[in-house]
């Protein structure tokens, strides 16, 4: 025992004096910046017990949005838009009810021809979707989410669609992981789809809130959950239920409801992430900090670049720190990948 005893002592010691113990490196892919030098100054202050900030590493929350704040939403739009769309007018296995197959023309005239979307088009996604994978296991789903997700990413070369991710936000859950921090994906997307989108970069799924439909057992039929046991045989299925869209005040519902704290850093890039963030700025126990995304890098993404300085403007004034990719990443999707013109067929 006093020799393994030595033996530990001996190797903290040369651990403690030894100068040349690598110091880990964090944000390599930034350029020094507003929105960075503000996250940094930030964690600092939180994480340090000598602050009155100071926030305890259980209430270290961070929620962030998918869809164009970490995975790229103009190529040449949302995964889940591009997948519905696959879905319902080129998936040869399947046949598209009407509702479905009219969801997936809007969705290809608009990327196509610029036509616009139909009015509150989030909602009319949500439910053609939630009738086009009806039926599915969720262990089917995952595949067919993951099959479509190899594709290259139209109007890119060098890139998957399970791939595109801007490379300097991942950085970010690094840091905020290293400092104490639990992060969540709150998205407007299929949350199974985001749970396969984000498995690769190690998010587990629980840390995962998106829009839901309804489950049920395989054999369940019209019969009540409350009413039916499960057998050992059977497995769990969508439905053509949706239950929510997990936008705009549904993000702060499900937070409330899901994590059962109050973010106190909270990411997004749309107006869909506000009441999200303005949740979050308005913890009344601890110091916080929203930050959105602005698109305005039309060289190396396909970015509205009228739309994006109407967004910054708006969201300095609520009070949003503002990361541009333009000016702040020096990559976004990674060095070998480059923007292209869309391709149709």
């Amino acid at each position: 025992m006093k020799k393994i005893l030595f033996s530990l002592m001996a190797v903290l010691v040369l651990t403690a004096c030894n100068p040349d113990q690598p110091t880990k490196t964090y944000f390599t892919l930034w350029n020094d910046c507003e929105a960075l030098t503000a996250l940094k100054i930030y964690v600092e202050d939180v994480t340090n017990p000598q602050s009155a900030n100071f926030i305890p590493v259980a209430d270290r929350i961070a929620t962030f949005d998918m869809d164009g704040t970490f995975v790229g939403e103009l190529y040449p739009t949302y995964f889940e838009y591009n997948l519905l769309e696959y879905r319902a007018l080129d998936d040869t296995s399947y046949t598209a009810p009407a509702e479905v197959h009219a969801a997936g023309q809007n969705i290809r005239d608009f990327v196509r021809n610029g036509t616009p979307l139909p009015d509150k088009f989030d909602m009319v996604h949500a439910n053609a979707a939630a009738k086009a994978y009806s039926g599915m296991t969720l262990a089917q789903f995952d595949t067919y989410v993951l099959d479509y997700a190899k594709k290259t990413a139209n109007g890119f070369k060098g890139m998957t669609y399970g791939e595109s991710f801007y490379k300097p936000m991942l950085e970010v859950f690094n840091y905020l992981e290293d400092n104490g921090f639990t992060y969540y994906v709150v998205s407007g997307s299929d949350r199974f789809i985001c749970r396969a989108l984000v498995r690769s970069i190690g998010i587990a799924p629980n840390r995962v809130i998106g829009m839901d439909v309804r489950l049920e057992a395989s054999n369940q039929g019209d019969v009540p959950g409350v009413e039916y046991t499960m057998g050992k045989e059977e497995d769990i299925i969508r439905t053509d239920e949706l239950i929510i869209k997990n936008l705009k005040m549904n993000k702060v519902q499900q937070i409330t409801q899901e994590i059962g704290k109050t973010p106190v850093l909270s990411f997004g890039n749309s107006s869909g992430d506000c009441a999200m963030h303005n949740f979050c700025m308005g913890n009344e126990q601890y110091k916080s900090a929203a930050f959105m995304l602005v698109a305005d890098d039309d060289a190396r993404d396909h970015a509205d670049l009228a739309e994006g300085a109407r967004r910054e403007a708006k969201w300095r004034e609520a009070g949003y720190h503002i990361i541009s990719m333009k000016n702040d990443f020096k990559t976004i999707y990674g060095y070998g990948v480059e923007k292209t013109d869309f391709i149709f067929e």
